[in-house]
């Protein structure tokens, strides 16, 4: 199973991610920057992220939504049929809203939709919002809630926790992780508490006491909350609130189904559902019958059993209808995570399982025309997929299928979420028929990559990138998926550092965390400016991954600080430091760096093939080689107003502030791009002058200039006499110009780099949101 990039680390890094600073040197004064449009367009890779809710409006045919874990949400375009985003006004100051854990359409106006947004529960977080619109979600109203929401946590796919009353439309119902059910009588503008609710809170295992167990419990097996709210609109009137209303959470071996009869003013258990395992999903019929999946766990953390199960909401009957029974004891452990009932077709239904071994290590749909009791595969039996509107998903088996929605308005079509996006079906109902169905990919428009690194070469590709979970492209043309799809041979998940020759720039060299396939080979090259590739024959350690590349000017040396080594074991964990290489020998050969600490970030002169630079920020301390990297020097130097205090608050460890940056063409020509400060050197860092005016930095990179012989274009992103945005320079950081506007923020935003190929294009990595190019309106 694909393991995610922002879920692993997420302990280590989250607290640095949403915590905002106010760490700002006092310094002269600066005039207002002036502002150019820019047209911004999305870098094509097509999903590249989890996809965890599809939302249909049950009779207005052209309205469609899906949510991410913490990327957004979306509008489908029925007559392009792309996703449009919603959230890409959400500044950094929220951008803990870019994760949405659920959305709900007022089944009685189509224009009315509702976004509970909020990525984590962690006390550091701010709480969530209901963001509320009524007009398809071009503009939102919000309303912050007293609590927190989960977008990014496990149980994720399951729910939807956000509903609006059928025959009341004034009325919604919101199930939280940790905070119980909420309810709101005026279109989510205020909400109160359900207090009749029973307490489902879940504690930890008895005996366990450890913090780092604790932690684990509730990242892998805890539940997550009330993960559904269904109502029976038969049970209500138009203008009248439904009397029977149903509530789900994510429980076992105790009450996990919920249901009130006199509009929500009691609760009580549904007699006799099960509680062997834990709900995931739940969907109601117009006629009264309620399906529900289960698993033991919320997923997508591992799943080693679960069923499928329909009960009669009028007779009070339960009947297991599990179309394929899992048995752990036999090596056949697997969950099931999604289901969904034709609207016109009420005894029509799917479902999907998760992490099922028998079909190639694939999951698989099931499909019934008749209640449940008759269950036939969808992809056993022959159904396709088509890979050529994203090729990099082909090298993944489909997986995280925790939604799956049949369209209300025409049975033959069908959806489902993936880790990557999704798929979708045009005839379905061909599967009735004994007839294979034929899925190809549907998440055009969505992008939900995390870009770990950018490079633009001097020559060659616009843009190459390193992305989490799915290693990185070479993008020849923008607008396109790469047609070879991610980086291959090695093939990694998260690919952390790519660099290039700057005078010789078919020499490229990516660092990352291998496959299993390639597994052994976290390093990889190419000599022919990313068309192929191939592993480095040695790595430094058999253990060496991830972390930064450095490659001289000429392309004859690389250096290469991997990432600490982490061990677990019984007492918690540890993590050890591997040395920082080079090697003269494309990796056939690794040499230590003599005089480098262990863990530096080592970068390369941009025009003088012999010397690499490393710095300490916080000791006030450069290294520099004039050996290739053999040997480093240290000396000290210092910063106008003092050096900063390392904390926690100089945001997110996988961005590019707090880093040092060398400027093409030039030897010598040093930049730092502290969290709370610019500096410029242009003596290998013997003095540094600070510019006025920078407050803030969250990424720095340089572009083309103006003309051929100018200094190269400086972009930022930060904070310039106190306004926040993405900007660029002309003049050697003496003055800026911002560049993006209220539309076009995306939340957190990593890594920025010019295109030395073309003037005034820039790349934006985002938290999320993919990777964005920029060219100003002329």
């Amino acid at each position: 199973m694909m393991q995610r990039f922002h879920k692993s680390c997420f302990i280590t890094i989250v607290f640095a991610v949403l915590l905002t600073s106010a760490c700002n040197a006092q310094q002269p004064a600066m005039e207002r920057p002036a502002s150019q449009p820019y047209s911004w367009k999305s870098v094509q890779i097509v999903g590249g992220g989890f996809v965890d809710g599809i939302i249909f409006h049950p009779t207005a045919h052209d309205v469609c939504y899906c949510r991410t874990d913490m990327g957004g949400a979306y509008r489908r375009n029925i007559n392009t049929m792309r996703w449009e985003p919603l959230l890409d006004w959400l500044s950094y100051e929220d951008r803990n809203l870019m994760g949405v854990e659920s959305i709900a359409v007022d089944p009685s106006d189509p224009d009315r939709v509702y976004l509970a947004c909020g990525t984590y529960t962690l006390p550091q977080v701010p709480n969530g919002a209901i963001l509320r619109s009524s007009d398809r979600g071009s503009t939102f109203q919000r309303t912050d809630l007293p609590f927190k929401l989960g977008a990014n946590e496990n149980g994720r796919g399951n729910g939807e926790r956000l509903a609006v009353d059928p025959n009341d439309g004034n009325i919604l119902y919101m199930g939280t992780r940790i905070a119980g059910l909420w309810k709101s009588a005026d279109q989510a503008v205020t909400w109160s508490r359900v207090v009749s609710f029973p307490d489902v809170a879940e504690n930890p295992p008895a005996g366990m006491q450890a913090a780092d167990s604790i932690r684990a419990w509730q990242w892998n097996e805890k539940g997550s909350g009330i993960i559904f709210v269904l109502f029976d609109g038969r049970t209500g009137t138009h203008g009248k609130a439904s009397r029977t209303i149903y509530a789900g959470v994510s429980l076992m071996n105790r009450a996990n189904l919920f249901r009130s009869t006199d509009a929500g003013e009691s609760w009580h258990p549904v007699p006799g559902h099960p509680t062997q395992y834990r709900p995931t999903h739940g969907v109601l019929t117009t006629d009264g019958i309620l399906y529900l999946t289960y698993g033991n766990s919320p997923g997508p953390s591992w799943m080693r059993d679960g069923g499928v199960w329909k009960y009669n909401t009028d007779t009070n009957e339960w009947t297991d209808v599990t179309p394929d029974k899992p048995d752990p004891g036999k090596k056949k452990s697997f969950g099931y995570a999604a289901v969904s009932v034709d609207s016109r077709q009420s005894n029509t239904v799917i479902v999907s399982s998760y992490l099922r071994p028998d079909f190639s290590g694939r999951d698989d749909i099931f499909r019934s025309t008749d209640g449940g009791k008759i269950w036939t595969t969808i992809f056993g039996n022959g159904g396709t997929l088509d890979f050529s509107l994203a090729p990099y998903v082909s090298h993944t088996p489909i997986h995280w299928l925790f939604d799956i929605e049949i369209d209300p308005a025409n049975s033959n079509h069908a959806l489902f979420t993936t880790g990557y996006g999704g798929f979708e079906t045009f005839n379905l109902t061909d599967a009735d028929k004994g007839k294979p169905t034929a899925w190809s990919v549907m998440s055009s428009g969505i992008e939900e990559s995390v870009a770990l690194e950018l490079l633009s070469p001097p020559k060659g590709a616009p843009l190459i990138s390193a992305i989490g979970d799915y290693c990185g492209f070479v993008h020849w043309d923008l607008d396109k998926p790469a047609p070879d799809g991610n980086f291959g041979n090695p093939r990694f998940g998260n690919t952390n550092g790519v660099a290039c020759a700057e005078n010789n720039p078919d020499v490229l060299v990516r660092v990352g965390m291998a496959t299993y396939k390639y597994r052994g080979h976290n390093i990889g090259y190419s000599l022919d400016g990313g068309r192929t590739w191939q592993p480095a024959a040695t790595m430094p350690d058999p253990e060496s991954n991830l972390g930064h590349i450095a490659v001289s000017a000429d392309g004859s040396a690389w250096v290469w600080a991997s990432s600490p080594i982490v061990h677990y074991s019984s007492s918690g964990r540890t993590s050890d430091t591997i040395p920082v290489f080079f090697t003269l020998d494309n990796g056939a050969t690794w040499t230590p760096c003599i005089g480098l600490p262990q863990g530096s970030r080592v970068i390369a002169d941009r025009e003088n093939p012999m010397k690499f630079y490393a710095m300490d920020l916080f000791k006030g301390l450069l290294y520099v080689s004039i050996d290739a990297g053999a040997h480093f020097t240290e000396q000290l130097f210092q910063l106008p107003g003092g050096l900063p205090r390392l904390s926690e608050e100089r945001g997110d460890p996988r961005g590019g502030q707090d880093r040092l940056y060398t400027t093409p063409g030039m030897e010598g020509d040093l930049w730092i791009a502290a969290f709370d400060g610019l500096y410029h050197s242009t003596d290998s860092g013997v003095i540094f002058s600070r510019l006025n005016g920078v407050e803030e930095i969250h990424a720095f990179g340089f572009g083309r200039g103006k003309t051929e012989k100018s200094y190269p274009t400086i972009y930022l992103i930060g904070t310039i006499s106190g306004i926040r945005g993405i900007y660029r320079s002309d003049d050697r950081a003496q003055t800026w110009v911002r560049i993006n506007d209220r539309q076009h923020q995306w939340g957190m935003l990593f890594h920025i780099t010019g295109d030395p190929k073309k003037y005034g294009r820039v790349y934006i990595g985002t938290h999320g949101r993919g990777i964005f190019y920029g060219d100003p309106n002329l």
